[in-house]
């Protein structure tokens, strides 16, 4: 990791953002191509705006079956413009498919991007974007499972991570979703693709390399701590664009919060110096971070080993991709199991349900 820095003070609030007004189910949008689309009610709200069920426009109410969802935002927001700009370069169907084809993939963890356009309503414009509608969030199910993953789960998920945002298609055209928090869903029980993970939201993701060239290493003040305070990687911390290695970084301390339930820095996320130094003495010595998260009959040797590799990188450097996906792999032989493809959502020996907890 670059050298540590001093820094000026606590950080700076994230901008405040307009959330537009609600519409009401029935709307009618049309997108860039001429297309009608249907909004059905609401079922979402982000930093941006807000997310409703949707189908193609026609005679029928939009119902909760409904395969699509749309974000809409007032026009002047810049997170969805920005996310617009990954799906309409990677996540067009023909190109997803074809991706999943040449590669031999059964699945590609990225929702599809279906249209987008501008809308006028009241004297106003708002941006919007129809993608695939999913399923469950992965930070419900766990704090269903007691804010506890089990090891198999964990390195299951990690791997088909590793996969949707490295190996497969985010890195091949430059793409980072750094700082976004790692979020993926699952589709829920009794629906064909239950043990589908995909990741989502990508409001500030952005091309790490355009045209091939990457950028140096430069810290910025005014670009400190962006993203989800408790996963966002060091480089964001100190306000320098995101890298390779910034993404893997996140991933390890996702892998950790789900295996231990809570990352040490969690008791002061509001002082952002304070998370940014936990982390660099976290990664100074990965020993004694393991130590405070897990008891050793607990401790997952991979994950350290994981973190190891990525603590490793420079700031330009290719991660190992087969390698780090080789240790994930490595680790459920050792508590020999597999991925077989199936997700158990299913509470750890010990963990107690949110129910439970007082």
């Amino acid at each position: 990791m670059p050298p540590k820095v001093k820094s000026g003070g606590k950080g700076r609030a994230p901008a405040k953002r307009k959330l537009p007004e609600e519409f009401p189910p029935g709307e009618v949008l049309t997108d860039t191509l001429k297309r009608s689309w249907k909004l059905g009610r609401p079922v979402g709200q982000g930093g941006f705006g807000l997310i409703y069920l949707a189908d193609e426009n026609s005679a029928r109410a939009v119902g909760t079956d409904a395969p699509y969802v749309i974000k809409v935002e007032p026009s002047e927001n810049g997170p969805l413009f920005s996310e617009l700009k990954f799906y309409m370069r990677a996540a067009k169907p023909e190109l997803i498919n074809t991706w999943i084809k040449s590669h031999k993939l059964k699945h590609l963890g990225v929702p599809r991007y279906w249209g987008s356009g501008l809308h006028e309503k009241g004297g106003k414009r708002y941006r919007f974007m129809v993608i695939d509608r999913l399923g469950t969030d992965l930070q419900k199910k766990f704090e269903e499972c007691g804010r506890k993953f089990p090891r198999k789960l964990v390195l299951q998920l990690g791997l088909r991570l590793l996969n949707i945002f490295i190996i497969s298609l985010l890195h091949k055209i430059n793409y980072l979703i750094q700082p976004v928090k790692v979020r993926s869903r699952h589709w829920p029980p009794g629906v064909e693709h239950v043990n589908h993970v995909y990741l989502v939201d990508y409001g500030l993701s952005y091309r790490y390399a355009p045209d091939s060239v990457q950028k140096d290493y430069k810290e910025d003040p005014k670009r400190c701590h962006d993203g989800t305070i408790e996963f966002t990687s060091i480089d964001a911390h100190k306000g320098a664009a995101s890298c390779r290695r910034s993404d893997l970084e996140i991933l390890g301390y996702c892998m950790v919060q789900w295996l231990c339930g809570r990352l040490p820095w969690e008791d002061k996320l509001q002082d952002p110096i304070y998370v940014r130094d936990s982390k660099i003495r976290s990664l100074e010595n990965l020993s004694e971070f393991m130590n405070k998260c897990f008891s050793p009959k607990d401790k997952p040797d991979e994950i350290q080993k994981f973190m190891e590799e990525v603590k490793s990188l420079g700031y330009k450097e290719k991660p190992k991709y087969e390698a780090l996906a080789c240790i994930l792999k490595t680790g459920l032989k050792a508590i020999r199991a597999k991925d077989d493809g199936k997700l158990e959502f299913t509470p750890p020996t010990g963990a107690v349900s949110p129910a439970k907890v007082r």
